[in-house]
């Protein structure tokens, strides 16, 4: 497969013809050649967007959402080649890639539907004869900058809102899915989206600081939107603050699944299934730790432990129907077997699975985990979770909170007011009473606390994310002043 970069809306490579290589994270062989931009592509790619705001923000919000309706129908009837390029370059099944290109075809929908909530307000005022009012207006060039964990959707919502809301972007792909990221630009393409609207951007892994340094620091870029881990969005948000430019930034998590004692122990166990292991736990708001009540935990494990036990697994490329596939990289199993074997020794337990093989790892459950641990505390971001036992609801709330994350959680109980309460103690952007931690629809805001980042996607929240808020008044034309 192919990537190139895309600038005034026409492919072409970088100026200086340079390429990089992704490769399959088992086999090693090449699975996308991408064009490796440069400093002078990127700055190329700003400085049209930057032209085509100034036609673009005038645009009618009908306009706006004609495009973002018409590429929604695009990328749905590009999902078998969704599918092949995330079963090649990010390892994912054709579960995973049909639910990301199902989730960003409704947000399309829904950031269409946005067109026309773009609304200021009228505010009451003391001078008499004047009116006081707010307007929104777009911000102007904003710089999206998204991962390869799902990369149909998280490309969607970082493309969608800043246009609905009159601004051009300059959308960094990740290098390892630039296949993929160039399939959503081409629906946009496709759907009608003016030159310069948005303009897509490829570089090699080793030339990235620089690329995105330069991205940032151009004058016309005025906001920066970030997926990724918490350690690189520190310094984006760092660089960008020397520049005074806002960020909305989604970072990373260890989403709890607080089991109360009067949980459904079987919905529990299907909703730990389905967000410990959907995407081999690579998503950012996977069930990475289960606070469960210690009366019912001999229950859940067994029957958490004999379900994963029981999912597929294999190479997305040769069996669609695998759930658990290879890990983004070799290295993330080196990482996660030190994990595993630092809490084995300080008296975990393992309930199913085991050690890695570089990128390949079976369905994996750490019992016992306690603090001290450093998976206790560690971002997995695989197919593994833990098992914290507790006794009572004070308990639960403490661990489901001992974590310098907050992005997404969920609570199991019968009494669901008493679940409500644990879910309002919760430190997290989003809570799910009897629902698993993966969860997003696209009317709903989505986004962090503490370490997670902060801002919202989706829902009216991206409104302001995306423009600025400017106060008009109109006033008699002869006023007295009093100096």
């Amino acid at each position: 497969m192919e990537a190139q970069l895309l600038i005034d809306n026409a492919s072409r490579p970088a100026q200086a013809g340079a390429t990089f290589e992704r490769r399959h994270p088992v086999t090693n062989a090449v699975v996308t050649r991408a064009a490796a931009g440069s400093v002078a592509d990127a700055i190329e790619a700003v400085e049209s967007a930057s032209t085509a705001f100034k036609t673009w923000r005038n645009s009618a919000p009908s306009e706006r959402r004609r495009v973002l309706l018409k590429a929604a129908d695009a990328l749905e009837a590009r999902t078998p080649a969704f599918i092949e390029a995330m079963a090649a370059e990010v390892g994912a099944s054709a579960l995973w890639a049909g639910f990301n290109v199902y989730l960003a075809a409704n947000l399309f929908r829904e950031a269409a539907s946005l067109a026309t909530q773009i609304q200021g307000e009228t505010i009451p005022t003391d001078k008499p004869g004047a009116l006081s009012m707010t307007v929104r207006q777009p911000v102007g060039v904003i710089l999206s900058i998204v991962p390869w964990n799902g990369p149909v959707v998280l490309a969607a919502r970082a493309i969608a809102y800043p246009i609905v809301c009159g601004n051009t972007v300059v959308f960094r792909a990740s290098e390892a899915s630039p296949r993929t990221h160039m399939l959503v630009a081409e629906a946009l393409v496709e759907a009608g989206l003016p030159p310069g609207v948005l303009n897509m951007m490829t570089n090699a892994p080793q030339d990235a600081p620089e690329v995105i340094d330069a991205l940032i620091a151009h004058k016309a870029v005025r906001r920066i939107n970030f997926t990724g881990s918490t350690r690189v969005g520190r310094i984006i948000a760092q660089k960008a603050a020397t520049h005074l430019k806002r960020c909305l930034l989604e970072l990373g998590g260890k989403s709890p699944l607080v089991v109360l004692d009067d949980a459904n122990v079987d919905e529990a166990v299907k909703a730990a299934v389905f967000g410990s292991f959907l995407y081999q736990g690579q998503i950012c708001m996977s069930t990475e730790r289960i606070v469960v009540d210690e009366s019912i935990a001999d229950e859940f494990v067994a029957k958490f432990a004999a379900r994963a036990k029981e999912l597929p697994a294999g190479d997305p490329t040769k069996n669609a129907a695998c759930v658990i596939g290879p890990m983004v990289a070799k290295e993330s199993g080196t990482r996660l077997n030190a994990l595993i074997d630092d809490a084995l020794t300080k008296g975990a337990k393992l309930a199913t699975g085991g050690h890695a093989d570089g990128a390949v790892m079976p369905a994996t459950i750490v019992d016992h985990v306690k603090p001290g641990m450093k998976i206790y505390d560690e971002e997995t971001f695989g197919p593994i979770t833990t098992v914290v036992r507790v006794k009572g609801v004070d308990e639960a709330v403490s661990v489901a909170n001992d974590t310098a994350y907050g992005l997404s959680s969920g609570v199991f109980g019968r009494d669901v007011t008493r679940a409500l309460g644990v879910a309002m103690q919760i430190d997290c952007g989003s809570v799910h009473v009897n629902g698993s931690t993966v969860q997003n629809e696209a009317q709903a805001p989505y986004g962090g606390m503490k370490d997670s980042g902060y801002g919202r996607f989706d829902g009216r929240a991206v409104i302001d994310e995306f423009t600025e808020l400017k106060w008009i008044t109109v006033e008699p034309a002869v006023q007295q002043y009093p100096v």
